[in-house]
């Protein structure tokens, strides 16, 4: 599974995001890591300098092999809020989209 991180010009990204990020990936999704081929991460700041309660967003969109793209997106006061609320819905919708496909 390969893990692909975006930001937009209003946040600071780096090898300090880029692997916080892998690893909610990760935790949320390695029990599919051999049905996933890639997972997109866009993260931005909507409001840029001016604040605001729930800012920072998340989109992630997860390749499965065979369908086409997944995509989430999740907004919270932080990144690191953002990141962990897209993961989890990330999670949620391809463990039914696997479900379904499985017929469970």
């Amino acid at each position: 599974m390969q893990i692909q991180v975006h930001t937009d010009d209003n946040i600071e990204g780096g090898e300090a995001l880029a692997d916080q990020v892998e690893a909610a990936v990760k935790k949320a999704l390695d029990r599919f890591s051999d049905q996933i081929t890639r997972v997109e991460v866009h993260l931005g700041d909507e409001n840029s300098q001016k604040g605001g309660q729930a800012d920072k967003r998340c989109m992630m969109e997860a390749r499965l092999e065979g369908r086409p793209p997944t995509a989430v997106t999740n907004h919270a006061p932080s990144l690191e809020l953002a990141i962990a609320g897209a993961a989890d819905k990330l999670q949620k919708v391809i463990e039914s989209t696997i479900g379904r496909l499985r017929g469970y």
